[in-house]
């Protein structure tokens, strides 16, 4: 009777300890390729230097993030190290590095481009 209810404390204690970080997913929204940040996809990340870095909040919205998507959070995200969380406009979630919100540039097609990089003079690629 003493090893079944020890085997039952062993289940019991693996699964909670299984479960515990279920619906957390690990701040790794952006890996680093060559010198640029990149989305999961590949493709280019960008900074806009209207974004306070730190304040928390997006100036691309409305027909601004139709042309520069923003990276979105998902629920359960967890920001850790150099990447945040920040509230968008709309309510939806959005990455930051170092505290300035990312974005992708609708006008790259492909991996790896970089068409947005100083476009209006405020666009620029996102660096590690």
């Amino acid at each position: 009777m003493k090893i079944k209810n020890l085997f039952l404390a062993l289940a019991v204690s693996t699964t909670l300890a299984a479960c515990s970080g279920y619906g957390m997913r690990a701040a790794a929204p952006a890996k680093v390729s060559g010198d640029v940040l990149t989305g999961s996809n590949g493709m280019t990340l960008y900074v806009f230097d209207k974004d306070a870095a730190g304040s928390g909040k997006s100036m691309c919205n409305g027909p601004c993030a139709t042309n520069w998507p923003p990276l979105f959070a998902m629920d359960g995200d967890a920001a850790g190290g150099d990447y945040s969380i920040v509230m968008r406009d709309d309510g939806k979630k959005q990455w930051a590095f170092k505290g300035k919100p990312l974005y992708f540039w609708a006008k790259d097609m492909k991996a790896g481009d970089r068409t947005g990089d100083g476009f209006n003079n405020v666009w620029h690629v996102a660096k590690p």
